[in-house]
């Protein structure tokens, strides 16, 4: 009885409740704006290492200017007054995302590390708490040391290799994104003192392509003693840019034993878009 009962249920037709399930939608089948919506919560680095290779849609939906730009609404660098600017959302979106600062250890939070001493004479280099004697203290809370230099030419350097830094050789020959140095100095109060700053775009093998050098500023005995920023920004610069040379320091001018010289920190090298977006 147990067979022919089982027969029997085989035999009867599906209850029209049940019915057959439909065919399962898979992400491919999604609209255009949708997949724009869901692959804009990815990392970059998914979507052009991972995303980019799955198919052909996908390739084509990862390469689209409105996926970048919405990466830059969710990621807050979308502004309303791009629009008409912004050519290549995913470039304005990949310089926005990297930018950072270049020169590594800008406080003297790591002693001397990261830094190349090119000149110590006098007394020689010194890392002091800010906002040191006679002196002032910085606008900027996060810093608190600085360097400083003696009576005799103390200058240190650094040297930044882009494509270490994720700027490949094609962005920056292209797009040539504009490269911004930044440097904060201050004197003494009572010791007057010299204050000197070089940077350099180099090839690949190390010419300068182009240069930073203003005339050395030379601050007065009994000064102010305030922090002051020098800036300059490179732009329409040749091609070939593979590194960037940064050096700074200067003296003291009065000559005294000790570190009355200039006071150098916070410095900073970055690579964005255009500012005048």
């Amino acid at each position: 009885m147990g067979g022919a009962s089982s027969a029997r249920r085989a035999a009867d037709p599906p209850s029209p409740s049940r019915g057959p399930r439909p065919a399962m939608t898979s992400i491919g089948d999604l609209p255009e704006d949708v997949l724009v919506e869901l692959l804009s919560l990815l990392p970059a680095r998914e979507l052009l290492r991972t995303c980019r290779l799955v198919c052909s849609q996908w390739r084509y939906v990862v390469d689209l200017n409105t996926l970048w730009k919405r990466k830059c609404q969710r990621d807050g660098f979308y502004r309303q007054s791009y629009d008409r600017s912004i050519s290549d959302w995913k470039i304005f979106y990949m310089l926005c995302h990297m930018k950072k600062n270049l020169l590594k250890n800008p406080r003297a939070e790591e002693n001397f590390k990261h830094w190349t001493i090119d000149a110590n004479e006098g007394d020689k280099w010194k890392i002091e708490d800010l906002p040191g004697a006679h002196g002032s203290h910085m606008s900027d809370p996060r810093v608190q040391k600085y360097f400083v230099t003696s009576y005799g030419p103390c200058f240190k350097s650094q040297i930044i290799t882009l494509d270490k830094e994720g700027y490949w050789n094609q962005l920056m020959d292209e797009i040539r994104p504009e490269i911004t140095v930044k440097d904060w100095y201050a004197a003494r109060f009572d010791c007057g003192c010299r204050y000197e700053l070089t940077v350099r775009l180099l090839s690949n093998d190390w010419i300068c392509l182009q240069e930073f050098h203003p005339e050395p500023v030379v601050i007065e005995q009994w000064s102010d003693a305030q922090w002051r920023e020098i800036s300059h920004t490179f732009q329409n610069y040749p091609a070939g840019v593979r590194h960037i040379w940064f050096q700074h320091g200067g003296q003291d001018t009065q000559y005294w034993a000790g570190w009355y010289g200039v006071r150098v920190t916070n410095s900073s090298i970055t690579i964005g878009p255009p500012s005048s977006l």
